[in-house]
């Protein structure tokens, strides 16, 4: 094989710049500019060659990729050529290629990208290769690519320059891979419920349907401060009204709040809402989801999650969020009447609460606390208090709970889902209390949407609807630690 090759041992960085540099004038001195080139036919990958080596052995194939390696440097090199789908070693030999355009390929370096036409073989030592007959620079790296065996490690610079990280660590590659797959499978698998994928505005005067503090700006055409939306559900809701009965949407949203392993001010949500079913057709739509997803991507029901061992395959567990908070936390908020009563629990309890809070902001502050970090296998938390459930249908035996889910895994909140409310006189009601939360200093706070309204006072039927944070799913699915890592280019701090 040869001893590896490493022209940039033992030079300083600007050196290997200028030596770079210095390559490329010389190259295009030549006649040779690799930026001149404008196209190459591709016509095998890496992983065709190595996957199906016994049709492919003998074959004429016109591969492309970066350089990654060099080995030789006499008259024979071997190098390793990574594409989109892998590596695969390349074997150019002076008397094939030519003497000329090997000494020229002679100069190349560790992170240019080549075209390669050959012959796919296998060397004596039983390396799958392709035997170049012809190679083609097609760009010029200029800046050194991190060693290998060292690489890009620093997280933070991982995220800052992705297109580097994406090079040098495959298994990235890899998560977005199955990123896009997860989003592909979920659209074929709503398109066989017969939903119809739609597009809502991301620019909105009113950013509504979630408790969340926008971001806002200025549009200078029609002076008037705008916000960026902060979820997709009340104009969802208006194609409801319109008779479009199974409609979805997989978009950004954007909340001006904090970053941590699972918050990104910038994420992909996706939202479908669903004609004349509630929040049980809502639940029965996301278990097979989510079991249809895992299948299809992870090949298992059965996934592992940072060592621990999720079902998706069996009936997720139900549970009211009252009784989640009466078995982890000891408290039966059922019979708790005032609140007042609530507030003294929350004092007895250490809960810190705000004076404006209700007994059921307290519930969720008590769920929050003790409940959450028990809920690692699927489990349907139901029936939440309606102080926090603005848009959603009162339970018709229970009027101070609401028709409402979230489903729980590995502790995360994966999705909420409502019956949607429909009654416009009482959501005008439950808007009023939002603006006067608003007023009493909630920035979170909804606030009366007069168009939304007025498309409820038209008449939308029974409704169920959800939302799912596509991120934290691609984060269960991929066992990946923290948002940033399935988010190609996630916020980062500017660098100072």
């Amino acid at each position: 094989m040869g001893k590896k090759f490493n022209p940039d041992a033992g030079k300083s960085a600007s050196e290997l710049l200028q030596i770079r540099r210095d390559k490329l004038t010389a190259l295009q001195e030549a006649g040779r500019d690799p930026f001149r080139e404008t196209r190459y036919d591709v016509d095998t990958h890496a992983a065709d060659i190595n996957d199906r080596y016994d049709e492919m052995e003998g074959k004429i194939v016109s591969v492309a990729g970066r350089l990654m390696s060099k080995r030789g440097m006499g008259k024979v090199s071997f190098c390793d050529l990574q594409d989109k789908s892998g590596w695969v070693q390349l074997y150019v030999r002076r008397d094939l290629v030519g003497e000329e355009s090997y000494s020229w390929f002679k100069k190349y370096d560790i992170g240019d990208i080549v075209g390669v036409k050959g012959e796919v073989f296998k060397t004596e030592m039983g390396q799958i290769s392709v035997r170049a007959h012809e190679v083609t620079l097609l760009s010029k790296s200029l800046m050194p690519l991190p060693e290998k065996f060292h690489g890009l490690t620093d997280k933070e610079l991982r995220y800052r320059q992705r297109y580097v990280d994406l090079i040098m660590n495959p298994e990235v590659k890899d998560t977005f891979v199955k990123r896009s797959q997860i989003i592909r499978e979920i659209r074929n698998f709503l398109a066989e419920r017969d939903f119809m994928e739609v597009e809502t505005p991301t620019l909105v005067s009113n950013a509504g349907g979630a408790a969340a503090r926008p971001f806002v700006t200025h549009y200078n055409a029609l002076n008037v401060d705008i916000k960026l939306r902060i979820s997709l559900e009340l104009y969802l809701k208006r194609l409801i009204v319109g008779g479009l009965e199974r409609v979805y949407e997989i978009g950004r949203v954007y909340r001006n709040e904090g970053m941590d392993t699972r918050h990104n001010p910038e994420f992909t949500l996706m939202e479908l809402y669903q004609a004349y079913t509630d929040y049980n057709g809502m639940m029965e739509l996301t278990e097979s989801m989510f079991r249809y997803l895992a299948e299809q991507v992870c090949g298992s029901t059965t996934i592992t999650y940072a060592g621990t061992e999720i079902d998706l395959g069996k009936p997720f567990a139900r549970m009211t969020m009252n009784e989640a908070v009466r078995k982890y936390a000891g408290v039966d908020f059922d019979q708790v009447n005032t609140d007042e009563e609530a507030k003294a629990i929350a004092d007895e309890h250490e809960i810190a609460y705000e004076q404006r809070h209700t007994k059921g902001d307290i519930i969720n502050l008590f769920f929050e606390e003790y409940c959450e970090k028990e809920l690692v296998q699927p489990t349907f938390i139901m029936d939440h208090p309606l102080a926090i459930s603005p848009l959603t249908k009162k339970k018709p035996d229970d009027p101070e709970k609401v028709e409402r889910f979230e489903l729980f895994i590995n502790t995360w909140e994966m999705c909420n889902a409502y019956s949607e409310l429909n009654d416009p006189i009482d959501q005008r009601a439950r808007f009023a209390q939002q603006d006067a939360n608003a007023a009493a200093g909630d920035d979170e706070a909804e606030h009366t949407d007069e168009d939304f309204l007025n498309a409820l006072e038209l008449g939308m039927p029974p409704t169920g609807g959800i939302g799912y944070g596509i991120d934290r799913l691609v984060m269960l699915l991929t066992d990946s630690a923290g948002i940033r890592d399935v988010l190609l280019f996630p916020t980062m701090k500017p660098v100072e």
